[in-house]
C-alpha cells in the first residue's frame, strides 16, 4: 500500500468523501434537494436564531463565499428567512423558516442514521474512541483552517433580532 493511503490528510479527505456521497444518496432517495453545507446552516439556526450570515460562517466553519451561496439557495427555498437587522441596519439576519423547520424534522432521522452508517467498520466502543480523538484532533488544528469554527455570542439584549419565543436551545 502506499504511504499516502496512511497519511492522515489522506484519510481525512476520504472519509469527507464517503460522508458527503452518503448524504447526497440518502437525500436523493428522501427526494430532497439539500447538501451538507445548506444542512449544516438549517442546524445552525435552530440554536441560534437572528445570526448574520458572517457568523454563521463562523459557526458551521465554512468560508463567507460558500456560506453566503448556502444561504441564498436556502432563501430561494424558503427555507430560511433574511430580515435587516434591527441593532444594525446594514446587517441581515437569519432565520430558519417553518418550511425549514418541517424539512429538518422529516430529515433528521435519516440524518441520523448517516452518521451510524458512515462508522458502519467501527464497533461502539471504537466509534466512541474515534470521535473523542476526531474532536481532539479539529479542536487542536481549528485555528490553522482557512475557516475555523467561531461559536457567536448570544444576544441578551431584550431588542435582540432572535424571534420572540426563541429559546437558548435549551429546549
Amino acid at each position: 500500500m502506499l504511504a499516502l493511503h496512511d497519511s492522515p490528510g489522506h484519510l481525512a479527505r476520504r472519509l469527507h468523501q464517503i460522508s458527503t456521497s452518503i448524504f447526497a444518496d440518502h437525500m436523493a432517495r428522501l427526494g430532497e434537494d439539500i447538501t451538507p453545507v445548506q444542512y449544516a446552516c438549517l442546524v445552525a439556526l435552530v440554536d441560534f436564531p437572528g445570526l448574520d450570515q458572517a457568523s454563521l460562517s463562523g459557526l458551521v466553519a465554512h468560508d463567507r463565499v460558500t456560506i453566503g451561496g448556502a444561504v441564498d439557495r436556502l432563501v430561494a427555498k424558503g427555507l430560511v428567512q433574511r430580515k435587516i437587522s434591527h441593532r444594525d441596519r446594514r446587517a441581515r439576519v437569519l432565520t430558519l423558516s417553518p418550511e425549514g423547520r418541517e424539512l429538518l424534522d422529516r430529515i433528521e432521522p435519516g440524518v441520523q442514521m448517516m452518521q451510524s452508517e458512515l462508522l458502519d467498520g467501527l464497533t461502539d466502543k471504537e466509534r466512541a474512541t474515534f470521535l473523542r480523538l476526531l474532536r481532539k484532533a479539529v479542536v487542536a488544528g481549528n485555528d490553522r483552517s482557512r475557516a475555523p469554527l467561531h461559536l457567536p455570542e448570544i444576544p441578551t439584549d431584550p431588542a435582540s433580532d432572535a424571534p420572540s419565543g426563541a429559546t437558548d436551545g435549551d429546549g
